[in-house]
């Protein structure tokens, strides 16, 4: 897979490049902000390109820089790193698109198992949100929750925080030790009461599911 990178943490940046050579992706270039990021895949196609979410131009340039980079090449999967998980931070990175685009924390990405299968799933065409946000958002006490998604049982919400993360139905159900078919039950009941169009694709229902379950909360409106 080719690969760009925008990173300005220069021992950071040098150990990813390494951890992606090591597992076999090409890094088509390496740079320290968003404007040396635009320039380089004006002339070097890549299938990914990792930004790191505070780096120049700005205090948060690489959500920018995102931007200008789906918009000049829409088949290219983003990967946003940073340290922190934040859901404004979430939130601004879906409005920038909810396919083959992902977020992930910097210190769960450090192994070439992670790392490879994050960057398959994004040039894949899946989202991909880190696991510990997914959770933090979906299992809040119900007194934060809005109307909208009242109605969800416990085992709803697991798998609504699992399809948050991206996964499968095979995935999920691996993941609750249950059937397939069960998970499936459990989605289309979340479909439902989450009154979510029964005419759109499938693909297109998980995003939407999980983006009204963000929308519904107070913080990140």
């Amino acid at each position: 897979m080719r690969v760009a990178l925008a990173e300005d943490g220069a021992l950071f940046r040098d150990g990813l490049v390494m951890l992606l050579e090591a597992a076999g992706h090409e890094v088509v270039g390496c740079v320290a902000d968003g404007d040396s990021m635009v320039r380089l895949l004006a002339s070097e196609p890549a299938d990914v390109a990792i930004l790191d979410i505070r780096m120049p131009p700005e205090p948060d340039g690489g959500l920018p820089t995102a931007e200008t980079l789906r918009a000049a090449h829409p088949k290219l999967g983003l990967l946003f790193l940073s340290h922190y998980a934040e859901t404004h931070y979430l939130m601004r990175v879906l409005r920038i698109g909810t396919e083959a685009i992902g977020y992930r924390l910097k210190e769960k990405v450090g192994s070439v198992e992670v790392l490879s299968d994050t960057l398959t799933r994004i040039r894949d065409g899946e989202i991909v949100i880190e696991p510990v946000l997914a959770q933090r958002l979906v299992e809040r006490p119900s007194s934060q929750r809005r109307d909208v998604v009242a109605g969800l049982s416990a085992r709803e919400r697991q798998v609504l925080r699992l399809m948050a993360e991206g996964r499968s139905n095979n995935g999920i159900a691996a993941q609750l030790v249950v059937m397939p078919k069960a998970v499936e039950k459990h989605i289309a009941n979340i479909f439902a009461k989450l009154g979510l169009p029964a005419d759109a694709a499938e693909h297109h229902r998980r995003v939407l599911a999980v983006l009204t379950y963000l929308r519904s909360q107070p913080d990140v409106a």
